[in-house]
């Protein structure tokens, strides 16, 4: 089955080839830095991790970038409430998003774009828009005249003289007619800047996207993604841009995530009901996040609730038995007889299963109905007396094979605390010397930092609640 995707521009899954054979270009509209990431955020953040890792599965290199817009009107207003700069505040947020990225087990970008590292990029790419005559200057601004690329609205479906939401239309005697967006902004007295052939000023949000994709990545990217809000104005004034100076194509593929509900609500801030992912990984396994944004399809809306969260971390725990069980397992065994041909045959159906799904738009969902049909194949088979190592060494190497693209189960690196190791030793020790006192001590003492003690026939093993 080849890998299709359902694109954006076209409205149906299409078979994914790319430009050049074994390589994928792709680009995720990545955060503004003024403030820490939202749950909103952490969506795509986590989808594009799966996609990127589904396709270097599937032997393909990509080359993906996230860009980090750290220059606008709400850097310049976070700037001014801390009493910094914006440059601070921009590096203090992107320490921040690299914190929570690592935190949910996803692995950074190959490139991760700045604006105002790019600035000389978008002034010649305005140059470039001005020359073609489809952007003006006026009193300092830029803007693009919208009404000159004939294609306006192609990616969200609407026509220009029908467009009644999303766009930022404001009065404004410059332009020369209201739909224009701007491209440069003036600065405004005591803001920051950079010098252009327009006068000081910063760029517009849109055109950056377009000028650090044709920078790092070329004319015509594989797969564009983001969030659902991004494809309107966003992404439409990025084809019309980009296009209008390249003559191709800016993506191939466009793919949207769906938005994120709280308790059957939008998220909002006038609600007040965001989410933090900083707070949300203090008080759940990163694990379980992950899992809880992958088991809804990446198109669908997503709602999130603490009976939605308790499941994913319930669902996430029964991964984690089943890994560590077989790993245990398989520490103790030492038959070497070949895998039983019967396990072979039902772990191929689950890896085939498994490829289906992912082939199928990236249907996570449905992949992770793959991984528990590996689950119960694993409690089944650790059921019997006796277990060839070769079968559990088989039954991880399709666990790992799948967890590599979905990332549901990873090591806590306190499971390998020394002074926990020490204490259980000393259990050990203290109940073969019948001194039952200082084993019940140690076994209360574990307890509270929750490690779980389990006697098992190949002996004792531990881990955290």
């Amino acid at each position: 089955m080849a890998l299709q995707i359902y694109n954006t521009m076209s409205r149906k899954k299409e078979d994914f080839v790319s430009q050049v054979p074994g390589e994928v270009k792709m680009y995720v509209c990545g955060p503004t830095v003024y403030d820490y990431i939202h749950i909103g955020n952490a969506r795509p953040m986590i989808f594009f991790d799966v996609v990127r890792s589904y396709l270097e599965n599937q032997k393909y290199k990509v080359d993906y970038a996230v860009n980090f817009t750290d220059v606008d009107d709400k850097l310049i207003r976070k700037a001014e409430e801390l009493n910094t700069t914006v440059i601070e505040v921009a590096e203090r947020f992107i320490e921040a998003y690299f914190a929570d990225l690592e935190g949910l087990g996803i692995r950074r970008a190959t490139m991760h774009p700045r604006v105002t590292e790019n600035m000389d990029v978008i002034l010649d790419f305005i140059s470039a828009l001005i020359d073609k005559g489809v952007a003006y200057a006026k009193e300092g601004d830029v803007y693009f005249r919208t009404r000159k690329f004939a294609d306006y609205g192609k990616l969200s479906h609407q026509k220009l003289d029908e467009l009644q939401f999303g766009i930022r239309i404001e009065v404004d005697k410059r332009k020369e007619n209201p739909e224009d967006f701007v491209l440069w902004k003036a600065a405004k007295p005591g803001e920051i800047f950079w010098e252009s052939p327009w006068g000081n000023g910063r760029p517009g949000w849109h055109i950056e996207c377009s000028a650090m994709v044709r920078h790092y990545l070329g004319d015509t990217l594989d797969i564009h993604g983001g969030g659902q809000d991004l494809q309107f104005p966003h992404h439409e004034c990025e084809c019309a841009q980009s296009e209008s100076v390249t003559g191709k194509p800016l993506s191939n593929y466009w793919m949207h995530n769906g938005f994120i509900r709280i308790d059957d609500e939008k998220m909002s801030k006038s609600l007040g009901n965001g989410i933090l992912v900083k707070d949300l990984r203090a008080a759940h396994k990163p694990a379980a996040i992950r899992y809880l944004m992958l088991s809804t399809h990446y198109r669908n809306p997503l709602n999130y609730t603490d009976d939605t969260m308790t499941q994913a971390e319930n669902s996430i725990e029964r991964i984690a038995n089943a890994v560590g069980n077989v790993k245990h397992r398989l520490s103790a065994s030492d038959t070497s007889s070949p895998v039983d041909t019967e396990l072979e045959v039902r772990l191929q159906a689950i890896r085939a299963l498994f490829h289906e799904k992912m082939q199928d738009d990236f249907n996570t969902p449905d992949a992770i109905t793959a991984v528990f049909e590996w689950v119960n194949e694993a409690n089944q088979l650790l059921q019997r007396e006796v277990v060839q190592k070769a079968s559990l060494e088989a039954l991880l190497s399709l666990f790992d094979e799948m967890n590599e693209v979905l990332r549901l189960y990873w090591e806590d690196e306190q499971l390998l605390d020394e002074d926990v190791e020490k204490l259980i030793a000393e259990r050990v020790e203290a109940r073969s010397n019948k001194n039952w006192a200082r084993s019940d001590e140690i076994r209360d003492q574990l307890s509270a930092q929750g490690i779980l003690l389990e006697d098992t026939p190949q002996g004792m093993r531990w881990r955290r609640k």
